[in-house]
């Protein structure tokens, strides 16, 4: 049954209107779901496709579930292996400003992306922020990362949270606050993530991660509820309402993304980024909402960074 949502995603979405579609690589676009995902990004003014992959593949997918797919660029490429590198050397030219996921597996695409020679790295660590509507949530809730850093290290989670931060101010949000998760709201030596969180809000004071309001350690409860952390003896500018969940490790954050899913009947699009360019990560369970929620967040961040590249030169 698809997902109707709080309006969040719409809100959040009308930022986009003004803004021009942005040319996306579409890397293996070789099952209806993800051909349909970014056709109907493309008829929402999201997304400018280029669909990198077997041509004869895509058009007969395409026939077979009435998907139109009028003058839409087909690069042809023999498997999804090559629909991978081809996408990557596509944004690599210049020919697309954003890189999609298809109907191949999500390694395999970021295995072309941190490829050394030939891929989008940059100097900070790629992660994943999932983008969720939470219908017991009075906003839009980033939450980082659940998808691709397994057991980040200090210096990773610093990259992360500047990740999501700069996500959250192309989202248009002026100063993203940051809540540190751990099991415990307070500093133990015994809990790394504590240690990591309470290091990671004294870098922010010294500048070494920038635009956000960060506060941790954090137990889920004091970091969603303000009174839960009034009870305890919290005082905190996040407490209560956070944009960003910073979490210690990829199995909290997939377990925490999932519940919010399944319990709390979230939706939720799907974002990497830290690579030259944003990546839009979709799966075959998203629904049509978050998979063009999806395509809208990347589109925003393209346009964040294309003025901040405008802004240095």
């Amino acid at each position: 049954m698809e997902k109707t949502g709080t309006g969040k995603y719409e809100a959040m979405l009308e930022r986009c209107r003004d803004l021009a579609p942005v040319t996306t690589a579409v890397a293996h676009p070789c099952e209806e779901t993800a051909l349909a995902g970014a056709m109907e990004a493309a008829e929402k003014g999201l997304i400018v496709p280029i669909l990198v992959g077997p041509e004869a593949k895509i058009r007969e997918i395409a026939n077979a579930h009435g998907i139109k797919l009028g003058q839409t660029r087909i690069v042809d490429t023999p498997h999804s292996h090559a629909s991978a590198a081809k996408a990557v050397e596509l944004v690599r030219q210049g020919e697309a400003e954003l890189l999609m996921k298809g109907s191949l597996h999500s390694d395999e695409l970021l295995g072309a992306v941190v490829a050394r020679e030939t891929g989008l790295r940059t100097s900070r660590r790629i992660s994943h922020v999932f983008i969720m509507d939470v219908p017991t949530y009075h906003k839009v809730l980033l939450v980082t990362d659940a998808a691709i850093n397994i057991a980040p290290t200090l210096e990773d989670k610093a990259d992360i949270c500047q990740n999501a931060i700069d996500l959250g101010i192309s989202l248009g949000l002026r100063r993203p606050k940051v809540a540190i998760l751990a099991a415990v709201e307070t500093v133990n030596s015994k809990m790394q993530a504590t240690l990591d969180a309470a290091a990671l809000c004294k870098m922010a004071d010294r500048g070494q991660i920038k635009g956000g309001v960060l506060d941790g350690p954090l137990a889920f409860d004091n970091a969603i509820s303000a009174e839960a952390a009034k009870i305890k003896g919290i005082e905190s500018k996040v407490a209560g309402e956070p944009d960003i969940l910073l979490v210690p490790d990829l199995e909290a954050g997939n377990m925490l993304a999932k519940q919010l899913t399944f319990l709390a009947n979230a939706d939720s699009a799907g974002i990497v980024l830290g690579a030259r360019v944003p990546i839009i990560l979709t799966s075959r369970a998203d629904s049509v909402r978050s998979r063009i929620a999806s395509c809208g967040v990347a589109m925003l961040a393209a346009h964040a960074r294309r003025q901040q590249m405008q802004a240095t030169t």
